[in-house]
């Protein structure tokens, strides 16, 4: 379980919720590519668009409070963004980034960084930032392995893929 990578930081505040995240107004247009271009509109219309993919997104406590609106880390998935480092996250939220491939990572990293800066993750071990190491916590494996496979759907195809190739039903 081994991945590491670097990333150009957008950073966000407390308790940024799937309202933000995703304004409902934007999810009748159906089409994901669409759709995520409005990610973040209420708080900073400009940012889905500067989103480049491998962008890491950076926050303080509770991201992705509210709503159990599973578009929310789906858009932000579709935009590339690599992974969301942030205090603390709201549980749905969390499950629904997991089934959709997305990385999140647990760290007290805010208020050490600035906009713009490049970081280092390694996972299960590390962030590297301003020339500090960041502890964070283990991915379990499970959850290590959907979000590698680009999410839970994709996960359970390929797995269902091995075992039907070794004959087991």
């Amino acid at each position: 379980m081994e991945m590491k990578f670097k990333g150009k930081i957008w950073k966000l505040g407390d308790n940024i919720d799937t309202d933000i995240i995703l304004p409902t107004q934007w999810l009748t247009l159906g089409d994901m590519d669409k759709v995520k271009m409005y990610a973040f509109e209420p708080l900073r219309p400009e940012l889905a668009a500067a989103i480049r993919p491998g962008d890491i997104i950076v926050a303080g406590k509770n991201f992705g409070c509210g709503s159990s609106r599973e578009m929310a880390p789906e858009a932000l998935a579709r935009l590339g963004v690599r992974c969301i480092v942030a205090r603390s996250f709201a549980r749905i939220f969390f499950r629904n980034a997991i089934n959709n491939g997305l990385l999140l990572i647990e760290c007290d990293l805010a208020d050490a960084v600035t906009e713009g800066d490049v970081i280092e993750v390694e996972v299960n071990h590390c962030i590297r930032a301003g020339g500090r190491e960041f502890p964070i916590p283990k991915i379990a494996e499970n959850v290590f392995r959907i979000v590698e496979a680009g999410g839970l759907v994709k996960y359970m195809q390929a797995l269902n893929r091995v075992q039907k190739s070794k004959g087991v039903e």
